[in-house]
């Protein structure tokens, strides 16, 4: 199956504006490669979404993302907000700080590579999971391709709003890594109300992570056991663990031996629900939402991805 005629949508800021700096190169190796498209710099937040959506109801059967894990998830939201998701197909290059949905795919994290499987035979048919939330005193909706979360991790992406993107991916991820460590320091845990399937509990929570993917931040194996088709979202809870059990259990996050701690649990459901007295911000795919309460949910196979 060849690629049909991709619109290409290009997030310039991504990684450190290194997205911009490359999309030449990019550029020049698509056509290298055979690829028959046209493209679209984004402008501001939300701007891929509209671009997405757009591009797929005017009869774009192939989107191509190039940038990070917020470029795609917009570009993904406006496929599946279009009169034609069924039939559109994601491509994606990325070039953002982190990638962890590439890496949950097994994309290349160089674009060269990611270049050449545009035009490949492989495709996957994904779940998609869905968000509900409250953003300033009204109620969102949003879909997610890898991992949402609320508590700590969603907080330490409100932290990396404010710092410096002009330095590349490289140091941008120094900032956030540092940034990520400072906030770890004043995040306290919250009191929560947490529904997974028909189980409900009511618990002490430095984060509530939901995932389709198994990556998330910066190469962490969050939920090692997650699958994109398997028509469920893996529940990570991490409990009321302490700032200095956290810095601890931190380095084995990347391996996904994390899960075994008595204080982090995993399950697989179809529909999570989170509920705190105190202020929980929610994050999806990198992307600050609002905050609690919030309820998941997983539709399966939703969204077909070149891989």
């Amino acid at each position: 199956m060849s690629i049909p005629y991709a619109k290409v949508i290009v997030n310039p800021v991504a990684g450190g504006y290194s997205v911009g700096r490359n999309w030449p190169r990019i550029a020049r190796k698509l056509r290298d490669i055979g690829l028959s498209f046209d493209h679209e710099l984004t402008r501001s937040t939300g701007h891929a979404m509209e671009i997405a959506k757009r591009s797929a109801d005017a009869g774009y059967r192939c989107l191509v993302a190039v940038g990070g894990d917020g470029t795609v998830n917009e570009v993904a939201n406006g496929i599946l907000c279009s009169t034609r998701a069924s039939d559109t197909i994601l491509g994606i290059v990325g070039l953002g700080t982190a990638c962890s949905f590439t890496r949950s795919l097994g994309i290349p994290q160089d674009y060269v590579s990611a270049c050449h499987l545009l035009t490949g035979q492989r495709r996957a048919l994904i779940d998609v999971g869905v968000v509900q939330c409250w953003s300033q005193g009204r109620p969102l909706e949003r879909f997610f391709v890898n991992v949402a979360d609320g508590g700590f991790g969603a907080a330490v992406a409100v932290a990396w709003k404010h710092l410096p993107d002009r330095f590349g991916r490289r140091i941008n991820h120094s900032f956030r890594t540092i940034q990520g460590l400072r906030r770890l320091f004043t995040y306290r845990n919250k009191q929560v109300r947490l529904q997974v399937g028909k189980e409900v509990e009511a618990i002490c929570s430095c984060d509530v992570v939901v995932a389709n993917g198994q990556f998330f931040a910066d190469g962490m194996q969050i939920a090692p056991h997650a699958r994109l088709d398997d028509g469920l979202l893996d529940v990570v809870t991490v409990g009321n663990v302490g700032k200095f059990e956290l810095l601890r259990i931190w380095p084995i996050i990347y391996s996904g031996s994390h899960i075994t701690h008595p204080k982090i649990r995993e399950r697989k459901a179809t529909i999570i629900t989170v509920e705190s007295d105190k202020q929980l911000p929610v994050e999806a795919d990198g992307v600050i939402l609002g905050e609690s309460p919030a309820v998941f949910r997983v539709i399966p196979s939703a969204l077909t991805i070149v891989v």
